[in-house]
């Protein structure tokens, strides 16, 4: 089984910033997508940054040009890096990989998540 282990969340005034670090570890293949989801309370869970293999990224609307994905192969850790914080962005954040079970499978995986709160 996968693990994968969220860190870096924590309470910040508006205009901060935080890095999200997310490590995976356990038996696997390889390590595919990788990417940041986040839930507000009683609101639906919402793609928030994804980035490939090779480095191709995607953002959300609502984050672009505030919040930067990244990720280490070597140590298949992906970062989200969040500045210019807003209210807006307070949730729970959920890392997500597509493990390669094998050389053609994959299933996804979901970190606990980490709580961002972001005060005003």
């Amino acid at each position: 089984q996968v693990q994968l282990v969220e860190s870096g969340g924590g309470l910040v005034q508006a205009g901060g910033s935080l890095r999200l670090s997310c490590a995976a570890s356990g038996s696997f293949f390889s390590i595919g997508a990788m990417g940041w989801y986040r839930q507000a309370s009683g609101k639906q869970r919402e793609l928030v940054a994804t980035i490939i293999s090779g480095g191709s990224t995607t953002y959300a609307d609502s984050v672009k040009g505030r919040f930067t994905i990244s990720r280490d192969n070597a140590k298949n850790t992906v970062y989200l890096q969040m500045n210019s914080l807003k209210p807006e962005d307070t949730a729970v954040y959920y890392c997500n990989a597509a493990v390669y079970i094998d050389y053609v499978n994959t299933i996804d995986w979901w970190g606990e998540g980490t709580l961002v709160t972001v005060s005003s």
